[in-house]
């Protein structure tokens, strides 16, 4: 950009850094063409901000493939001025899934490994959360648009369950679910941080970590309201557009 307009390295420089400006920056983002977005924000969002009496809300999803990871060398430990290291390089050992259902409430979190997941997997999980919570208290889950959440024999077994309410947020939009934060405690500070010879050691290393976590859960709290999060959307396609709808 010097080059081009004549100007120093310095002053070109100073002035993104006066606007603020990062150009060796790049990031991902997706805005969601769900039909029903706006609804589907409202809906989830009046659920985290005022949730019904008498009830639990839980953030549910998978994490699916999650790796059985060895390094090929043993870790070297920390020591003064120097960090831990280990092997760049590494063995994979197999994958499992967790499914999680987190209780805003309180911040525990119930949980299961399948080796699949498919819907057989899900409605075993909702069976699971049926057991877990007092049958006195309804259930509210937030989940995302997965196809096995909808399958025939996941309706049929709601209709029979009616205590269980489903809230499905718009696609593309996972950080509407809270439980993906949840899924980012896990893997900051277990999953980089570990190494495992095989499936079974990997969901015993993670059955402990939640296990952990649930003798002193901590929630989430989710601050900004539906109108807030639409107005900030809203303006960012005016800043990018100039005209509040995206080109092509």
């Amino acid at each position: 950009m010097a080059a081009e307009t004549g100007l120093s390295q310095s002053s070109v420089s100073r002035i993104w850094r006066a606007f603020g400006l990062k150009p060796h920056l790049v990031e991902t983002w997706k805005l969601s063409t769900d039909p029903e977005f706006i609804a589907k924000v409202r809906d989830v969002v009046g659920l985290y901000m005022s949730p019904p009496e008498h009830a639990l809300v839980l953030a549910v999803d998978e994490k699916s493939q999650i790796q059985a990871l060895d390094r090929t060398a043993p870790c070297l430990p920390i020591l003064p001025t120097t960090p831990e290291r280990r092997t760049h390089d590494y063995v994979r050992n197999g994958t499992t899934s967790l499914f999680a259902a987190y209780d805003l409430g309180s911040g525990s979190v119930i949980a299961a490994h399948y080796r699949r997941h498919r819907s057989q997997e899900f409605l075993r999980f909702l069976k699971l959360i049926d057991a877990a919570v007092p049958k006195d208290l309804d259930l509210h889950l937030v989940l995302d648009n997965y196809a096995t959440h909808k399958t025939p024999a996941i309706r049929e077994w709601l209709v029979k369950h009616p205590r269980f309410h489903l809230h499905f947020t718009p696609t593309s939009s996972s950080w509407l679910n809270l439980v993906e934060r949840w899924f980012a405690e896990l893997t900051n500070r277990k999953l980089r941080r570990s190494a495992h010879r095989s499936v079974t050691e990997l969901e015993a290393d993670i059955r402990k970590w939640i296990n952990e976590w649930n003798k002193d859960p901590r929630p989430f709290v989710w601050t900004k309201s539906a109108d807030e999060i639409l107005e900030t959307i809203a303006e960012y396609c005016q800043r990018i557009t100039g005209s509040g709808t995206l080109a092509r």
